[in-house]
């Protein structure tokens, strides 16, 4: 198959999940074209089923705001004509289905009829999708995608509560690619870089929104360093980043935090990490907590959104309602303190990470892309 995939090229789940998955179907022999106004930031080209296209959105004085979704359209339909493109994937509802909306109707036009695939991913929905000024436009887009998915039965549940979709959606929960989580004997060891041998690692990683109680992460980890010598990394970057600084200098754990910042090691990181933290308000899947359990990180987390749904109970970490950092805490403390029950929870996770490998979770993707270009066949 030739597919279109339509995401923003970030360090934000959703980017990585539509990258990954383009690489893992070309490796499978597909033609994948990415088409987003940068390179995705796990983009490898060195594929020759791996293409890139740029949208490049022309600056005018005339436009305060840019018109994006008016470039990503133009640019679709000039693609999916010079290609051959057979189906597009799109990745958040807006701006991208309502772009592809757009391309699917000037192709139709010319007498090409190509389905477009939508991915939910839990911004477009609950955050910004669910604005009076954006939620008619939503819940269009949604309706005129031919294939709807989202990553969790919680955000499916949320779609249907928060807008009048007419479309089924399919859950296809988000992956992760194991084979390539294995240390290289050759490598040498940088864990001391992060902590004493005596010391576990603890390890927070998101973009640092207020949805991630950035603060509850600092004052989890202040109780259990109490307890247990520990170090805390703090991987990302935004809005919430200084005032957890700050809060660390007032709890006078300064030189047990390391922030930093957005980075390219995140599986060396996790790969040293004993236990990770996710309190979030909501998540629509949790694959930071995922890509943790799969180097066999246990999850401290909410029971907020989909966490639940890749966060198991007592088995590869500990649920808890939001804001509950006393018992956070104390489920930590409970995982780090004894190595025999750190190493069964470590099994664990990486037991109930295996079952979302994308080699269970692509034939999903492919078997919906087939019966739809089987049906505008």
């Amino acid at each position: 198959m030739k597919i279109a995939i339509v995401c923003y090229p970030t360090f934000g789940g959703s980017g990585v999940v539509a990258t990954e998955l383009g690489l893992e179907l070309a490796r499978q022999g597909h033609e994948i074209h990415f088409i987003t106004y940068r390179q995705p930031v796990r983009l490898a080209l060195l594929n020759a089923n791996v293409h890139y296209h740029e949208v490049n959105v022309p600056e005018y004085p005339l436009f305060h705001y840019q018109p994006y979704e008016l470039a990503l359209s133009s640019k679709l339909v000039d693609m999916v004509k010079l290609h051959k493109i057979e189906i597009m994937h799109v990745h958040y509802a807006i701006p991208h289905a309502y772009a592809g909306y757009m391309a699917k109707q000037m192709l139709k036009s010319e007498g090409i009829r190509i389905p477009m695939v939508t991915t939910l991913h839990g911004t477009d929905i609950t955050l910004v999708g669910n604005h009076p000024h954006y939620k008619p436009a939503v819940s269009f887009s949604i309706n005129k995608s031919d294939v709807v998915t989202s990553v969790s039965q919680s955000l499916k549940d949320d779609t249907y509560k928060l807008f009048n979709i007419k479309k089924e959606i399919h859950v296809i929960p988000n992956f992760i690619e194991l084979d390539k989580n294995t240390n290289d004997p050759n490598i040498p060891c940088h864990r001391s870089a992060m902590a004493k041998s005596e010391e576990r690692i603890i390890t927070h990683i998101s973009n640092f929104r207020k949805v991630k109680r950035i603060p509850d992460i600092i004052r989890i980890f202040y109780k259990i360093q109490q307890e247990i010598p520990s170090k805390l990394m703090m991987v990302g970057d935004g809005p919430e980043k200084e005032k957890a600084e700050n809060l660390c200098q007032e709890l006078g754990i300064q030189d047990k935090v390391i922030f930093f910042g957005n980075s390219n090691e995140i599986d060396k990181i996790l790969s040293y990490t004993d236990l990770f933290l996710l309190p979030s308000e909501t998540e629509s899947f949790g694959l930071a907590a995922l890509e943790a359990m799969a180097w066999g990180v246990p999850v401290i987390s909410s029971n907020s959104g989909g966490l639940p749904e890749v966060n198991f109970e007592g088995l590869s970490g500990y649920l808890s309602a939001v804001g509950a950092v006393d018992e956070m805490a104390q489920n930590a403390i409970k995982i780090l303190k004894d190595e025999t029950i750190l190493s069964e929870f470590k099994k664990n996770a990486l037991q109930v990470a295996k079952r979302f490998d994308i080699k269970n979770i692509l034939p999903l993707y492919v078997a919906l892309y087939q019966k739809a270009i089987k049906k505008h066949s």
